[in-house]
């Protein structure tokens, strides 16, 4: 792992596991409290490093990354479905999206500004002058998932590093190669080497003895409710971005093509084995498209071929671990056995899960209710539409939702009434674009990624009054 400047290892370590065939594909470090306590003090003086830096400095550090990050894509991408299990077109494309945060994060950089204050309208103005400064926070926390090992390490580090600050990076215990593979790139595209640690291990000792510290300024944490809510609860007075859990609906109104549902919901529910926050879970159909929404997902989503990540012909990979396909088939199983009904998929073998279908599905079943995260999808049946609005409302969460209709009055009264931080309007709730804002509502969390939006999240605001003379 990388720590305070130096490329450091351990004695005690961790295995990580190919989730396919369960292989080591290779042994990191677990930290102890001496390297957290090392990368807090290296971040420091990075931090004091990076203040130092100008944008356009910081914007060509950041372009030569995603330059260096482009060439070594293959690399890049196998490691990804080594690491995490996800099929290889996948990891190509979050290679391919990571390039893109990098150089969005590097024309970030280059314009990070205040803004003029009209004091002149206040009392006792007159003759002031007044504008704003964004500074950089100093030292940023940065904890990351599993489920993009790359892509969501960039958007956190690309823009902390253009807003100038230093990061301590705590990737996910199961998929921490892809990130200590891009701390390599950053430093060869010429960062400063205080201004980024990378440590490997537990996320309950590191990630919590990092969030504690006081000299850590901002947290950006992705990962589940509830341990956003700890970090929360020891981070005292920090500023938090929090990423957290979701369990997306898809209303589908009468006028509706279910054709069309079924191939965006294939993608939207089932990409990454379904292990992504804003994956399709549970799918609201009204009364006349209610049966042909469930044929037409039968005949899509039997059709994805489960197996080796690592063949190209596999449509969808392995869950990241065992267990995590143990608790998915046992909340299907769960279901059945409350009256829902299983139309496709659900055979386990190892950490592979058959990507399934179920219907007549009701709201208080969990995997309804709570955050399934991962290859299948849920049908409930909603009486009029703004029952299937109250549907996807009755939950705890709110980051991703979409509706399918030709109606456009329809589709705005979904946008304004649904609860949900990303609306989505005849297209699947999976879809997100690096540049957007992105961020949830409810337990879904509070703040806002995409480079533009994290870089104010990550910078802090002066004022600024130049007294003229009486």
């Amino acid at each position: 792992m990388f720590v305070s400047g130096h490329w450091v290892d351990h004695t005690d370590q961790q295995e990580v596991r190919h989730p396919f065939d369960n292989v080591t594909v290779d042994v990191v470090p677990r930290a102890t409290n001496e390297h957290v306590e090392a990368a807090l003090v290296g971040g420091v003086s990075g931090a004091r490093e990076m203040r130092k830096l100008t944008g356009y400095d910081r914007y060509h550090i950041l372009r030569r990354a995603a330059q260096l990050l482009a060439e070594r894509k293959e690399q890049f991408a196998r490691t990804i479905s080594m690491e995490e299990g996800k099929i290889l077109a996948e990891g190509r494309l979050e290679v391919d999206r990571a390039v893109d945060t990098l150089e969005l994060s590097a024309a970030e950089a280059r314009c990070i500004h205040g803004q003029g204050l009209p004091l002149d309208g206040a009392p006792g103005g007159a003759g002031k002058l007044g504008f704003t400064l964004r500074v950089p926070c100093g030292l940023v926390v940065a904890i990351t998932p599993f489920n993009f090992p790359l892509n969501l390490v960039c958007h956190k580090v690309g823009p902390a590093l253009a807003a100038g600050n230093a990061v301590i990076l705590k990737p996910a215990t199961d998929t921490p190669l892809s990130a200590l593979m891009l701390v390599q790139v950053l430093l060869d595209a010429g960062l400063p080497p205080l201004a980024l640690s990378c440590l490997t291990g537990s996320g309950v000792q590191v990630g919590e003895a990092l969030c504690r510290d006081a000299r850590v300024r901002k947290i950006s944490f992705t990962g589940s409710a509830e341990v956003g809510r700890r970090i929360c609860e020891v981070a005292g007075l920090k500023r938090v971005t929090m990423e957290l859990g979701s369990n997306s609906p898809v209303i589908v109104l009468a006028d509706a093509d279910p054709t069309v549902v079924a191939a965006a919901i294939a993608k939207a529910g089932f990409a990454n084995a379904g292990q992504l926050c804003i994956s399709a879970q549970r799918i609201i159909a009204l009364p006349p498209v209610h049966d042909a929404i469930v044929d037409s997902l039968r005949d899509r989503v039997s059709q994805l071929r489960a197996g080796d990540p690592m063949a190209e012909d596999t449509d969808v990979g392995p869950l990241v671990r065992e267990r995590d396909a143990v608790r998915v088939a046992n909340w299907i199983q769960e279901a059945v056995a409350g009256g829902a009904r299983l139309i496709c998929g659900g055979h386990r073998e190892g950490a592979l899960l058959q990507p399934a279908v179920l219907s007549d599905v009701q709201p208080d079943m969990r995997i309804s209710r709570d955050e399934l995260f991962g290859p299948a999808v849920a049908v409930l049946r909603a009486t009029d539409p703004q029952h299937a609005i109250d549907l996807a409302n009755d939950t705890r969460y709110g980051l991703s939702a979409a509706v399918f209709t030709r109606d456009l009055d329809a589709a705005l009264r979904f946008a304004r009434e649904v609860d949900s931080g990303n609306i989505h309007i005849n297209g699947g709730p999976a879809w997100r674009a690096d540049l957007m804002p992105y961020g949830g509502l409810k337990e879904s969390g509070m703040g806002k990624e995409g480079p533009h939006y994290a870089v104010l999240e990550m910078t802090e605001e002066k004022s600024v009054v130049i007294h003229g003379s009486e």
